[in-house]
């Protein structure tokens, strides 16, 4: 694993995103914003550093989606609470969380909790166990980790003019947390869209059967 987050490469990138969309506890953040910062010396592409990390974050996503479809809710928790889950920093109450998360948002979830940590590697798994349309998921999921992506290959470019490599890392677990601060508050605000936008619709489809009914 060190030796793959010490060689950037785009099929590396894309195989460590892969890993960390499935159960596998690789920081996305040590990688793309990393990658991103050498783009920004002219070893790599920002753009297909992304691209490649996308790809790969749908591909794990992917499987996490198809093992929770065929497998089913009593093997995941198994695995969970299992010694090979805890290696990957599993638990059952984690699993649930992301189940939470999804039953309380919908299929929204699978694009609002790509951004969430501790919800973003696991939300395929609900999606998965409640049969979620297949490529309605890989859509959301993509477009999730798309942004996501971008935000740390913006913060790694961004950091490539300020820091010294060797404090990185460093500078990189710092900025982490008022990434998450800011990607919650999206979140909150694309929820909130979400719900008034059904709210309204609701409404609307309200009002048109009570006109229908006075006809």
């Amino acid at each position: 694993m060190n030796w793959l987050l010490n060689n950037l490469t785009y099929p590396n990138i894309l195989l460590l995103m892969l890993l960390e969309s499935t159960v596998v506890p690789v920081p996305s953040e040590l990688v793309v914003a990393p990658a991103a910062y050498h783009a920004a010396s002219g070893n790599l592409n920002v753009f297909l550093v992304v691209l490649f990390a996308t790809i790969g974050a749908a591909i794990g996503a992917s499987i996490n989606y198809v093992v929770a479809l065929y497998v089913g809710r009593p093997v995941i928790y198994k695995f969970a609470n299992s010694k090979w889950g805890k290696m990957c920093m599993l638990n059952q109450e984690k699993v649930e969380k992301s189940e939470r998360y999804f039953d309380n948002h919908g299929v929204v979830a699978t694009l609002t909790g790509r951004l969430i940590p501790g919800i973003r590697h696991l939300i395929s798994l609900p999606a998965g166990l409640a049969r979620m349309n297949y490529w309605k998921f890989l859509l959301y999921t993509t477009l999730g980790a798309g942004v996501w992506h971008s935000i740390l290959a913006a913060l790694g470019w961004y950091l490539h003019s300020v820091v010294p490599e060797s404090e990185l890392d460093a500078t990189i677990e710092k900025y982490n947390h008022y990434i998450v601060l800011g990607i919650v508050a999206i979140v909150a605000l694309v929820i909130v869209y979400f719900v008034v936008k059904h709210y309204r619709k609701k409404g609307k489809q309200a009002s048109e059967e009570a006109t229908d009914n006075k006809e």
